[in-house]
């Protein structure tokens, strides 16, 4: 499960990008970066699991950062 979850999470945000640049429409970016972030957070986990706990503490500090930046920028919308 958690080797598909980045994946779909990394296709929701490229699609949402994809058409963010063809529509030239970016009130969706808030959400793209936030799959994005749920991507991180997915990966991070896994690499909890595999025992790298460094890589996996960045990964989720970055998930923390992009949801924080993406919350923000749905308000401020």
């Amino acid at each position: 499960m958690l080797k598909i979850l980045p994946i779909l999470f990394g296709v929701i945000a490229v699609s949402l990008s994809a058409y963010g640049l063809i529509t030239r429409d970016y009130q969706l970016n808030f959400l793209m970066i936030f799959f994005l972030g749920l991507s991180m957070l997915t990966i991070g986990i896994r690499e909890f699991q595999s025992k790298r706990k460094a890589y996996g503490l960045f990964l989720i500090g970055v998930f923390l950062f992009s949801a924080y930046a993406s919350i923000q920028s749905f308000i401020w919308m």
